[in-house]
């Protein structure tokens, strides 16, 4: 794993079959403790009233949160989550939402981080929700052939 390249590191995680792949969350900025992450507002990311899903929110942030922690950790470590929570300030109803993760704290085999989510649209930014979330480091599971 790249530990010294962690824009390469989150690249290789985020390519890796799944969830994040298949909804189309796409890799923004990384550097060392600090990720940001996207998804391009579609239908199917949509609650009934047209804007962002409550969960689609929640798993960017989740998933920024664990790539930010996992650029702190040893090589072939990886961050998973053990605790997570988000508040919803506004509605995310811009045409792009952006997690921006950032590692408060990293210890061995424990990190903190906090997400802010941003709700873009035509270039103009709005905070709609802000969360926590603590990972566990585990091992990165080999890929399957």
């Amino acid at each position: 794993m790249p530990k010294d390249n962690p824009k390469a590191l989150v690249d290789m995680v985020m390519a890796r079959p799944g969830f994040a792949r298949e909804c189309g969350m796409r890799v923004v900025s990384v550097e060392p403790g600090r990720v940001a992450l996207s998804l391009v507002k579609r239908p199917d990311l949509l609650q009934f009233g047209g804007h962002f899903h409550g969960g689609v929110i929640a798993a960017l942030a989740d998933q920024a949160a664990g790539a930010a922690i996992t650029t702190m950790l040893p090589e072939g470590k990886i961050g998973v989550t053990i605790e997570f929570k988000i508040n919803f300030l506004s509605p995310a109803d811009g045409d792009e939402l952006i997690a921006r993760a950032e590692a408060m704290q990293v210890g061995g085999t424990i990190g903190v981080a906090k997400i802010e989510m941003i709700s873009q649209n035509n270039g103009t930014e709005r905070v709609c929700a802000f969360g926590t979330a603590t990972m566990r480091a585990v091992d990165l599971p080999a890929k399957k052939p």
